[in-house]
């Protein structure tokens, strides 16, 4: 359901709900949400409706772009004004326009029992081309119910795409796992990719991933989550970060780090790139693969092995010391320090050249400009952890006095 109000949506779902009270509706706040994707098909809904004052809206505009795709589900275009204009615009496929300063309840939901009728038709006669099954691979690995766009990425254990679920009526990535886990054998890679899952998808938070469906398909796992179309926080530190609107990513990191900490969870990974944006400008964390469940028996990444990047390291986690929640707020402080600056705090020629710095020596100063927030900084990127912010609720207060203190 697409509107520009949130009244008009509040009617047309009334009106809907009254007759199919068990309706699955996605709302989508015209203006306001980020823009669907150009490749979304609403494949998955029986039917979209669209809600408008006047013919000529920028709803009646979307839904004849939308119709360009073929297997787009049907629209209904109801049009809040007192009768069809003069001269009726020309006939659309899958476009069934309503008018009317009340809505007929009855018509609405005539409409859109016949229109899903004809979708689901028209579905059928699509999945019976030889192509159709296409559509839902990945690589080497059907998986139904969510349609491929492209593979936008890879990693060691896992290939990423973008896919659109027809399950979560989105755009989603999909991470893909490489290996078919031997049932004889337990691979530890395996092993992190469903922790990653069952720890984020417990975590109900506005600055952390939101995940949707996890599944097994040929043997291969895989996990549907949130789509970011507006890139990570290392894109968007191309161009010069205002401290003020670096003080407030901090506290939104931060923010998901206590509520990650708080169910015992350690990120481990924090950087620019594990840290995504969102069309309303608002952060969100992702990739907890080398998370660690304080609470599990294992450790997964072994006792001495050093896991992450090292330009984002803690002084004890590149020298594979025992770590806690203060390592992740180290990391943190390093991607504070580089939106206030443009520059990492330490750099080197191999790995364990910066590993050493981030043991050994002192960070580069700020610029004069810039006073205000060293206090902080001071705290976060602390050598010794007894000397850094004790947690991320203690950083979230330092966060607030900085502010009153401005």
């Amino acid at each position: 359901m697409i509107a520009e109000r949130a009244e008009y949506r509040l009617l047309v779902r009334m009106h809907v709900e009254v007759q199919w009270p068990q309706a699955q509706i996605v709302e989508h706040r015209l203006g306001e949400d980020a823009p669907l994707d150009a490749q979304f098909a609403a494949a998955g809904f029986d039917a979209v409706v669209m809600i408008a004052a006047q013919s000529g809206s920028q709803a009646e505009a979307l839904a004849l772009r939308s119709l360009a795709k073929p297997e787009f589900a049907p629209i209904v275009l109801v049009l809040l004004t007192d009768a069809p204009p003069d001269k009726q615009p020309a006939a659309v496929k899958g476009l069934h326009r309503l008018y009317g300063r009340k809505i007929d309840r009855e018509r609405l939901n005539q409409v859109l029992t016949n229109v899903a009728r004809e979708h689901h038709a028209t579905l059928t006669a699509m999945k019976s081309q030889p192509d159709f099954q296409q559509r839902y691979r990945f690589g080497s690995v059907m998986i139904r119910g969510h349609r491929c766009i492209r593979q936008v990425g890879s990693g060691g254990m896992c290939k990423i795409y973008l896919a659109e679920s027809e399950r979560a009526g989105t755009m989603v990535v999909l991470k893909v796992f490489n290996q078919v886990p031997d049932v004889s054998e337990r691979l530890v890679g395996f092993d992190r990719f469903i922790q990653e899952y069952q720890i984020v998808a417990g975590l109900k938070h506005d600055n952390i991933v939101r995940i949707y469906d996890l599944g097994v398909a040929d043997d291969h796992a895989y996990i549907a989550m949130e789509h970011f179309s507006a890139g990570d926080l290392r894109q968007r530190m191309k161009t010069p970060i205002e401290p003020e609107q670096a003080l407030h990513y901090l506290e939104q990191m931060a923010s998901a780090l206590a509520a990650i900490h708080e169910v015992g969870v350690l990120h481990r990974d924090l950087k620019p790139a594990n840290v995504m944006l969102r069309a309303d400008g608002s952060l969100c964390l992702i990739d907890f693969g080398l998370a660690k469940a304080n609470e599990l028996g294992v450790d997964l990444t072994g006792t001495r092995e050093i896991f992450g990047t090292p330009y984002y390291m803690s002084p004890e986690q590149g020298h594979a010391e025992l770590i806690d929640e203060r390592s992740d707020l180290y990391s943190l402080g390093v991607v504070y320090y580089e939106m206030l600056t443009g520059a990492k705090p330490f750099t080197g020629k191999t790995a364990m050249e910066v590993i050493y710095k981030h043991k050994r020596v002192d960070w580069p100063p700020l610029a004069p400009s810039l006073a205000h927030h060293e206090p902080l900084l001071r705290r976060l990127l602390a050598k010794v952890p007894a000397d850094r912010f004790q947690s991320a609720r203690e950083l979230l207060a330092a966060i607030t006095g900085l502010r009153a203190s401005a």
